[in-house]
C-alpha cells in the first residue's frame, strides 16, 4: 500500500503554486509536520519563499510548551520576527487585526478524534472570523489518529456546548478535521470560503500507527497514539476530582485517587467484561495537579485491540469509582475552560442528565446502550461531509 500522506503534503506537491504571490498566515503547533518530522514552516518557506507572514498558535502555545488546561499563551515571535497570535489567551478567536492583509489561512492542527479537544473549537472559531475578514481557509487535513469508523458516545447537546464542545457531534466523531471543517461550515448563517486538502491513502479503518506517518505529541499529556485512543474515555475525569495521570508518565492511562483500592476497582471493572481492554490495578505519585506527592490507588487502561470502546470504558470507570467510594468521590467546581458556572463533568460529557442518571443508579452500558439512535442518525448525517473511503 502506498505511503499515507498528510494533506500538507498534498498541497506542497499540488496546489502551492497559485499562492506563491498570496500572503498566508498558518495555525500550527509543534505536532505541525511533514512525513519527514520537518514542521510545516519550514516546508512552506522553502516552497513558498515569503508568503507565509503570520503564525497563530491553539491551546497549549506554537511550541506545545503550556501544561496544563487554562494556561494561556501571550503573543509572540518567531525568530524571525513574524507575529504568533495566540488563540488561546486574551481570546480564542482571531482577531480582525490579525487577519488583515492575509489572503488565506492556512489550518494544520492534528486533531484527536474527540469533541473535547479544543484544536476543533479552534477552528470552529476561526471559521466566521476569517469568512467576515474575507479570508480564505485551507484545512491541510491528518488522519484522524484513532480510525474513522468508531463513533461512540452521546450527541453534545446545546446547552453544554462550550470551548470542549460547540458541535453537536458524538464524544468520538470518527471525523477528520477536514471533515469536521465541512461539517461545521455547512451549518454556519453565512459560510467561510472554505476549501480541504485531504490526506493521500488513507481510509478509515487506519489508526495512525497503521499509516507509517510520526507521531508528534499534539500536547503535553497525550505523548503515544494509544493515549489519544484512550483519551476519549479518560478525559471524563478532568471534571471529577479523580487523577486522570497527570503528574505521571502515563496521562490518561492511570486512573485513581488516594483513597481508591487498586485490587478492589480492578475487580469490580473485570466484572463488566467489558471488550478490548485489561484493568491493571496499580500505584501512582502525581508530580503536579491532582493529589501531587500523594500516593493513589487505581488501574492502568490497557487496550488490547480494536473493540476498546473508550468511552464505554471511561464512563464505566466513572460508575465503578462513584459506586464504591461515594464519600470520597466530588465533582470538579468551575472554572473549567473559559466556563465559570456550569459544572465541568456536564461540559465534558456534553449533557447535563448524564451524570444524574449514572448518580440516580443507571449503568455506563445502558446508558451507552441508549444513545444508539442518535448515532445512527449521525452517522446518516455526516455521510455527505465525508471524504475518505
Amino acid at each position: 500500500m502506498p505511503p499515507t500522506l498528510p494533506g500538507l503534503s498534498v498541497f506542497l506537491a499540488e496546489n502551492a503554486l497559485p499562492y506563491a504571490s498570496k500572503a498566508l498566515g498558518l495555525v500550527c503547533n509543534q505536532a505541525t509536520v511533514a512525513p519527514d518530522r520537518r514542521h510545516a514552516l519550514w516546508h512552506l518557506d522553502k516552497a513558498l519563499p515569503g508568503a507565509v507572514k503570520a503564525l497563530f498558535s491553539p491551546q497549549h502555545g506554537f511550541r506545545g510548551e503550556k501544561q496544563d488546561n487554562m494556561v494561556e499563551s501571550a503573543h509572540s515571535e518567531t525568530r524571525d520576527g513574524r507575529p504568533i497570535h495566540s488563540l488561546y489567551g486574551e481570546s480564542r478567536t482571531p482577531s480582525q487585526d490579525a487577519l488583515r492583509g492575509l489572503d488565506a489561512l492556512l489550518f494544520d492542527l492534528p486533531d484527536m478524534g474527540t469533541r473535547v479537544y479544543t484544536f476543533a473549537q479552534t477552528l470552529a472559531l476561526t471559521l466566521p472570523a476569517a469568512r467576515e475578514a474575507g479570508v480564505e481557509v485551507i484545512v491541510l487535513d491528518r488522519p484522524n489518529p484513532i480510525g474513522g469508523m468508531a463513533l461512540e458516545g452521546n450527541l453534545l447537546d446545546p446547552d453544554c456546548a462550550s470551548f470542549v464542545g460547540l458541535y453537536p457531534v458524538p464524544a468520538r466523531h470518527g471525523f477528520t478535521l477536514g471533515e469536521y471543517a465541512l461539517f461545521m461550515n455547512a451549518s454556519l448563517p453565512k459560510p467561510a470560503l472554505l476549501k480541504v486538502i485531504p490526506a493521500r491513502n488513507w481510509s478509515r479503518e487506519l489508526y495512525l500507527p497503521e499509516t507509517g506517518l510520526p507521531w508528534v505529541l499534539p500536547s503535553p499529556n497525550l505523548p503515544t497514539p494509544e493515549t489519544a485512543w484512550i483519551y476519549p474515555g479518560s478525559v471524563i475525569f478532568e471534571g471529577t476530582n479523580i487523577s486522570e495521570g497527570r503528574g505521571t508518565t502515563r496521562p490518561f492511562h492511570l486512573i485513581g485517587a488516594p483513597f481508591i483500592d487498586p485490587e478492589l476497582l480492578a475487580a469490580d471493572l473485570e466484572e463488566l467484561r467489558l471488550p478490548g481492554v485489561f484493568f491493571r490495578p496499580c500505584r501512582f505519585l502525581p508530580t503536579f495537579q491532582k493529589w501531587a506527592g500523594t500516593d493513589c490507588g487505581g488501574v492502568e487502561i490497557c487496550p488490547l485491540d480494536k473493540s476498546f470502546a473508550p468511552f464505554l470504558v471511561g464512563l464505566s470507570l466513572l460508575e465503578k469509582i462513584m459506586r464504591r467510594y461515594p464519600q470520597d468521590f466530588r465533582l470538579k467546581e468551575p472554572p473549567y475552560e473559559y466556563e465559570t458556572i456550569r459544572r465541568p463533568i456536564d461540559l465534558i460529557l456534553g449533557r447535563r442528565s448524564l451524570f444524574d442518571s449514572l448518580q440516580n443508579g443507571a449503568s455506563a452500558r445502558d446508558l451507552v446502550a441508549s444513545f444508539a439512535p442518535e448515532l445512527a442518525k449521525f452517522a446518516r448525517e455526516r455521510r455527505e461531509f465525508l471524504l475518505y473511503p
